[in-house]
């Protein structure tokens, strides 16, 4: 799923992002104590993020502790498709449909063989 690409291709990354839920100091140093080692905090606009190119243990790691601050604290997860930045030097998929694919086969999830999406 995931490779070292031709140059002249576009390499995607997914962008996993959290708002900083509003909170007292010693619930935004729980926050920071669970973001902290999976995904960068931009002070600006108060969101922690993390990039992803594969499907990989590493990846697991960072959605596993977004969803759980989400959980603990009332914030949202949001997921992106970016392209990857030239400084990039980790995994990357190989082209946008792979994102397409990763995102039917969780639509699939639960659908019986056989039934039609509904659209």
């Amino acid at each position: 799923m995931t490779s070292t690409t031709p140059s002249n291709s576009v390499r995607w990354l997914l962008e996993v992002t959290t708002a900083a839920a509003p909170a007292d100091p010693a619930s935004f140093e729980q926050q920071r104590q669970l973001l902290r080692s999976v995904a960068q905090f931009d002070q600006a606009s108060k969101t922690w993020w993390a990039r992803i190119g594969a499907l990989d243990i590493r990846a697991l790691r960072i959605l596993e502790r977004l969803f759980e601050t989400a959980r603990r604290f009332g914030t949202e997860v949001g997921v992106q498709a970016i392209a990857a930045p030239d400084a990039w030097d980790g995994p990357c998929f190989n082209d946008a449909g792979e994102l397409a694919d990763l995102v039917a086969a969780h639509e699939d999830r639960g659908r019986p063989l056989g039934q039609l999406h509904v659209s």
